[in-house]
């Protein structure tokens, strides 16, 4: 996982089938957050490989730090 430009890119390993691969971003950033799965919501994107991602609960100055300190290895 990490930066791509102003987006994050996170790589799962379920298939993209009867939405696998979305249940499993959602459980990846809501365990990296240390959130709740309800805190985490695609609404943009769910048949596509871009996606746009509802966070409750942080800011984004929080969700990016915490994100970054994940891909650091230092979460």
């Amino acid at each position: 996982m990490g930066r791509h430009g102003d987006a994050w890119k996170l790589r799962v390993v379920a298939a993209p089938e009867r939405g696998r691969a979305n249940d499993s971003v959602v459980e990846l950033l809501a365990s990296t957050l240390g959130l709740g799965r309800r805190d985490v919501r695609i609404v943009s994107g769910t048949t596509s490989r871009n996606k746009i991602v509802e966070i409750v609960g942080l800011t984004l100055d929080e969700t990016e730090s915490l994100l970054a300190r994940a891909r650091e290895g230092t979460a």
